[in-house]
Order: structure tokens, then C-alpha cells, then sequence
């Protein structure tokens, strides 16, 4: 023990002792942790997908070809970057003044079929047609039908684009 002490006092420090490591075993958390993961997992109720009722007409056994004059229509062109078109006019006379721009806030979209449905000859055939182009988006269109919804105008349809109809939305987007 003399020994001990003088070395002590000679170097000034402690003799070293043995310490064993501390081992910690992780398995019963990770444990807890997967039953944790699998108990919320079964308690969670997981959100069911909306769904947009479209109402869709029974076919009939012969087609019919009636012809609705543009005074009791209004097309809708969904184009890119939010922006929609909106004209009230046959085909043949549809020109790039013709071709009206409208925004998708508020209730414009609803305002502006409220309107053409006033004034239109027989409002009780009148028609939305929607046409989305290519460079819609899918969140457009559905703001669309969502418009249709609030004006609770029964009567509309979704079509492809004209070419004449590109040709006057691709002159009416470029600056």
C-alpha cells in the first residue's frame, strides 16, 4: 500500500480501474415502436376520396341530332397558366374579338352563365360546353364543373377543342 501511495504522489495521478462498457439493448424499443406504428395505423380512419357526382344522360336506342342555336349556348375554352376563354357565337363567325378571357376567382364563371342564360331565346334548353385544351390542368376543369354546380345548370357538355378554336386560343395567349 506504501507503494501505491508513493506512486500516487509521485505521478499525481490516479491509478486506472477496469470499467466495463454500457451496453444498452435497443430490441424491446423498437418493439414498442412497431406496435406503436401497427396500433395507429389500424385506429386511424384514412380520408375517403371525393368523389364529383357527374351526372351523365341514359343513351337512348336512337341518337338524336338536335341542333342548339348559339344564342342558347356558351362555350368554354380551359386553357394554360389558370386562364379560361369564353365565347357565344357559331363556329364559322368566331373570331379573335369574338374570344372573351374571364378568371376562375369569386363567381365570375357563374355570373357569366347566369347572364347568357337570362338573355338566351329558350333558357330551358340552354348549354355549357367545356372544352379543355391541352395545356389545361385537371385543378382547372374541376373548378369548371364546380361552376356548374352552383349555377344548377343541368345541361352542359364536355368536347375537344376545334381547330379553328386552337387557332383563335393560341392567337389570343401569345402576347
Amino acid at each position: 500500500m506504501e507503494n501505491l501511495a508513493q506512486k500516487q504522489t509521485n505521478t499525481g495521478k490516479k491509478p486506472m480501474t477496469n470499467k466495463k462498457a454500457i451496453h444498452i439493448d435497443m430490441t424491446p424499443m423498437v418493439d414498442l415502436g412497431f406496435l406503436l406504428i401497427t396500433f395507429f395505423m389500424l385506429a386511424t380512419h384514412f380520408s375517403k376520396p371525393n368523389v364529383m357526382d357527374l351526372g351523365l344522360p341514359a343513351k337512348s336506342p336512337t341518337p338524336t341530332n338536335t341542333v342548339i342555336d348559339f344564342r342558347n349556348q356558351i362555350t368554354f375554352l380551359i386553357g394554360k397558366d389558370n386562364r379560361i376563354f369564353y365565347y357565344q357565337a357559331e363556329s364559322k363567325d368566331l373570331i379573335k374579338n369574338v374570344l372573351r378571357e374571364t378568371t376562375f376567382e369569386g363567381n365570375q364563371i357563374a355570373k357569366i352563365i347566369a347572364h347568357a342564360k337570362k338573355t338566351a331565346p329558350k333558357p330551358d334548353i340552354f348549354t355549357v360546353i367545356i372544352k379543355p385544351t391541352d395545356d389545361s390542368s385537371y385543378k382547372n376543369f374541376v373548378d369548371m364543373l364546380d361552376n356548374m354546380a352552383i349555377t344548377q345548370n343541368e345541361r352542359y357538355g364536355i368536347s375537344d377543342i376545334k381547330p379553328i378554336e386552337k387557332g383563335i386560343y393560341m392567337g389570343a395567349i401569345e402576347p
